[in-house]
């Protein structure tokens, strides 16, 4: 099968011809479609992240059919269209999965990070970590689902109620969480790097009531506020734009260092806190409730073998939606 490798962290994906995996008892083969390019990628291949299993094929934005299934497996049948997100399988026994809470799992383990992932042409999969495609998505636009949306559905959950919701940095998860919000009948607010008007005009068409600089103050105070990028020092800038009581969300795996800021802009009951990953409910919950909203991805579609191009691009910031790598 055709492949994007990443050999050592912060080089270029090597565009290798390997042989296609085989499923074990518990796993299944699946053919991709489409893999969505999603920051936690590139964090991968940057060497932000620690420790990937190298070689390896990076993506987890992935949908696909399945073409075998192992000998244990009961749930999926060959021919099934299915999605494969972040978390590839927990241990089932630590504190964390006793308690209900596998996102944290002290040994789980990552699609595209600690096993191969969606930049290739098979990929192989936990059959218990993979979940049916809604039918009203075709491939390319059910890809970033699987993680844009399930992370922003997550941090979405842990921000709270609130009319006012901010989004730092407008970009996959971004534009996806702008609809469910609307949805429910909040008012968006994004914040975009300084200069990108486009960004601005996007958020605003996908339902923002306003979008500004990530310098700027919001026109009113906010409820709640999300952050997508990586960007430690949006932390205080969040905290500034939230009344008393709102909460601050970072979303990200991956942030740069925050910087101090004043007990008064905490005060107040202010909270700031992170998310971590997702959980099969999280996957059940987003893909049951997409489709009814209905939540419409904005994709460009890119070939495979374009992969470094992608991380590139997403890199820079020159991406409107997200992107998807078709094999």
């Amino acid at each position: 099968m055709r492949a994007m490798v990443l050999e050592r962290p912060r080089a270029p994906l090597a565009a290798r011809e390997m042989p296609a995996p085989r499923p074990a008892a518990h796993e299944v083969l699946v053919r991709v479609g489409a893999c969505a390019v999603c920051r936690t990628d590139l964090h991968v291949v940057d060497g932000d992240l620690p420790d990937p299993a190298l070689p390896l094929v990076p993506g987890h934005e992935i949908v696909g059919v399945v073409t075998e299934v192992g000998a244990d497996v009961q749930t999926r049948v060959v021919g099934e269209r299915v999605g494969i997100p972040w978390l590839a399988g927990t241990c089932g026994a630590c504190v964390h999965c006793r308690a209900g809470r596998e996102n944290l799992c002290e040994r789980a383990r990552f699609t595209g990070y600690t096993h191969d992932g969606g930049y290739a042409e098979f990929t192989v999969a936990d059959s218990a970590y993979v979940f049916p495609i809604p039918e009203a998505y075709d491939d390319v636009t059910a890809a970033p689902l699987l993680c844009a949306g399930l992370i922003g559905f997550r941090a979405y959950r842990a921000g709270g109620p609130g009319r006012r919701i901010g989004l730092y940095g407008f970009g996959a998860a971004a534009h996806l969480l702008a609809q469910v919000a609307r949805h429910d009948g909040r008012d968006v607010y994004a914040f975009t790097r300084p200069g990108d008007e486009t960004g601005q005009v996007f958020a605003r068409s996908v339902g923002a009531v306003w979008a500004g600089s990530s310098e700027e103050a919001p026109p009113e105070p906010l409820d709640v506020a999300i952050i997508f990028a990586p960007v430690g020092a949006l932390v205080p800038k969040a905290l500034r734009a939230v009344i008393a009581g709102g909460t601050v969300v970072c979303a990200g795996i991956h942030m740069s260092p925050i910087p101090s800021f004043p007990y008064e802009i905490l005060w107040g009951e202010r909270v700031v806190r992170s998310v971590a990953n997702l959980t099969r409910e999280d996957a059940h919950r987003f893909l049951e409730i997409a489709p009814q909203i209905p939540v419409r991805p904005s994709t460009e579609v890119m070939p495979l073998e374009e992969a470094n191009e992608a991380l590139d691009r997403l890199r820079s910031g020159r991406v409107e939606g997200a992107l998807v790598l078709v094999p």
